[in-house]
């Protein structure tokens, strides 16, 4: 059951914010510019998650076989729309764990200190999971992560890491790096980082670049094929708006599809499925990403992703990213009209603006927005985090952001002279 959408541009506009559910306050909707931390519900996941729940009720351990939308094979469901966003192939994604998991299970297989081989190159504060999944990885090899763990930061005075700087230090420390891990989007900063660039220089010292895509599936435009990208995982509970806690992504480029030589943890699921039920000893992986699954997943949680999947993929690519910058820059053109508001995210950037206020006020700022029923994230220690989705948000809801901005400044809008 797909319910399709028009395919004029402005039509799915508007229809698209129709799909989704919108918490409200004090019986009101909420303006929700919140999709970086966790997206809005479709309204097909109820649909579908109650389909589980009936085909579970009525025949239990046979709706692995023989429920409408049979549980031993779902998650092939989600690969193809998993695989356009990812700019990836079908046999190089698939859906599965948690992001800091299928993280853990990669570094596994790509993170193999040898001789001056020991080190991991990652950004400055990244993402505390990414942190501490990267100290213990060191750890697990015997290996200081003093020593073995090289932070690219941003220079003295400035929020955000220069590209240049990126490279500068793949450069330097080429011969001693084993991975460079780092995300697609900074989760605090909004910044969108030049992942070919990045990757094209992690070969050429020969690093393996893997990709922590959380803020960036869903959100920018991404060819982790095309890149030669090693590997990658993400979340789907941001933009992919599957659901709190939801399952991951994976994605392992296809020239690693059948690598022998690859160590990995192994799990049942990940077993060739042809032969899967002969109970066989010696691990004989499935061809591809999948080689990398360890247990049969959480059937709800992917029939919750598989409602919002099956909207982006009535979603034209161009379009979805085209909508993200025109609601990002009207966004920021509302910003940008109150000089109490620094804007902290540079140029480079998917759907989130983070912004810091200045004389203490952020706290308070964020509160007045909160009870103007205008809902995005505070992380300390003085960022509010804004981001308008092209899947649910509207022009007319950053309209909104401007009068509560101005209400808590108390500023009178600019008059428009323009009477022609």
């Amino acid at each position: 059951m797909v319910h399709h959408l028009s395919t004029t541009p402005q039509s799915l506009f508007e229809q698209l914010e129709r799909q989704f559910l919108k918490p409200k306050m004090d019986r009101k909707p909420v303006h929700y510019f919140c999709g970086n931390s966790l997206g809005l519900q479709p309204i097909m996941a109820r649909h579908y998650v109650s389909e589980v729940l009936n085909d579970w009720s009525e025949l239990a351990v046979d709706g692995h076989f023989y429920a409408s939308n049979r549980w031993y094979d779902y998650h092939k469901k989600l690969i193809p729309g998993l695989a356009r966003l990812a700019g990836a192939n079908v046999k190089e994604v698939t859906a599965m764990g948690t992001l800091t998991g299928n993280l853990h299970l990669l570094m596994v297989s790509f993170y193999q200190p040898k001789g001056k081989r020991t080190k991991v190159l990652m950004e400055a504060s990244a993402f505390p999971s990414d942190q501490y999944l990267v100290e213990s990885q060191v750890r697990f090899h015997g290996l200081n992560p003093n020593d073995h763990i090289i932070e690219v930061k941003p220079r003295e005075g400035e929020r955000t890491i220069r590209h240049e700087d990126i490279i500068e230090s793949i450069k330097k420390h080429g011969e001693e790096i084993a991975v460079v891990l780092f995300s697609g989007v900074q989760y605090l900063t909004g910044q969108a980082f030049e992942l070919d660039q990045i990757a094209n220089a992690a070969h050429s010292v020969g690093a393996y670049i893997g990709f922590d895509l959380a803020h960036a599936m869903g959100n920018i435009n991404l060819k982790l094929n095309q890149w030669n990208v090693d590997f990658a995982a993400w979340c789907n509970y941001k933009y992919l708006n599957a659901g709190p806690g939801s399952i991951a992504g994976l994605f392992v480029h296809e020239k690693h599809a059948n690598r022998s030589d690859l160590p990995r943890f192994a799990g049942w699921w990940g077993y060739d499925e042809e032969t899967r039920f002969l109970m066989e000893k010696g691990f004989k992986p499935m061809e591809g990403a999948q080689g990398w699954q360890l247990s049969n997943e959480n059937v709800m949680s992917m029939a919750s992703l598989r409602s919002s999947l099956e909207l982006f993929d009535q979603v034209p690519m161009d379009w979805l990213f085209d909508q993200r910058k025109e609601l990002n820059f009207h966004l920021e053109d509302v910003l940008s009209k109150f000089k109490e508001l620094e804007i902290i995210t540079p140029k480079k950037r998917g759907a989130q603006l983070s912004i810091s206020v200045k004389n203490g006020k952020g706290k308070a700022l964020f509160q007045h927005l909160h009870g103007q029923r205008i809902l995005g994230d505070w992380r300390e220690p003085d960022v509010i985090r804004l981001s308008a989705v092209p899947m649910y948000n509207t022009h007319n809801e950053i309209d909104e952001v401007e009068r509560a901005l101005r209400s808590f400044f108390q500023t009178k809008p600019v008059p428009n002279l323009n009477l022609a």
